[in-house]
């Protein structure tokens, strides 16, 4: 296979179109401070908060034993998810102080780094298998950097955490140029003004 090519996933039982859309590697578009202002307009920033909200209002009231009925798409993000989980049991942690966060994780991440496209390959469909390398990329930014680790055995419970989420997740996070500055925008994530359609 070429460089740059990849094997396709396995076909679903449905037939769908190609996709029409072109797809990009993300890449960082916020530098100054002053480019917060775009961030904070943009489509990206808008369908991220949104897909938060959406979330967090999905998961309340809900019980992590009660069984339901999901698609084949969200059975593969699972199996995505336990493949990360399976392999954080195979990177024990390093017996170091913990200040600053593990060590391990910087292996652990490497070998997400190695293997992000061929895991996002197994959930993106057929016809969408151009996204991959985007996805792949914005799977690995989503679980953190593994030159800037973190020690969060402190954070409180869910219900603390959610609590807070809404009103602070902006204010602190979303809002904070040292932050955002890391962030990556692709076709998926793009940097241009909100579409109000």
């Amino acid at each position: 296979m070429a460089e740059g090519e990849r094997q396709a996933p396995p076909d679903s039982s449905e037939e769908t179109p190609p996709a029409t859309q072109s797809f990009i590697i993300p890449k960082k578009e916020i530098h100054t401070v002053p480019d917060m202002g775009k961030w904070k307009r943009s489509q990206a920033y808008a369908d991220y908060i949104g897909f938060i909200l959406t979330l967090n209002e999905g998961v309340k009231g809900k019980k992590l034993t009660f069984e339901y009925k999901v698609s084949e798409a969200i059975e593969k993000l699972v199996a995505l998810l336990n493949t990360l989980d399976r392999w954080i049991d195979e990177t024990p942690p390093m017996d170091q102080p913990s200040r600053f966060g593990n060590k391990a994780f910087r292996t652990w991440y490497a070998r997400l780094d190695q293997e992000a496209e061929n895991l996002v390959a197994t959930v993106v469909p057929t016809h969408l298998a151009a996204a991959v390398p985007e996805v792949a990329v914005y799977l690995k930014e989503s679980v953190g950097n593994s030159n800037q680790l973190w020690n969060i055995s402190a954070v409180p419970t869910w219900s603390k955490v959610n609590q807070g989420l809404i009103r602070m997740y902006k204010a602190e996070c979303l809002e904070k140029f040292p932050v955002i500055q890391h962030f990556k925008f692709g076709s998926l994530l793009p940097i241009r003004p909100v579409s109000l359609c």
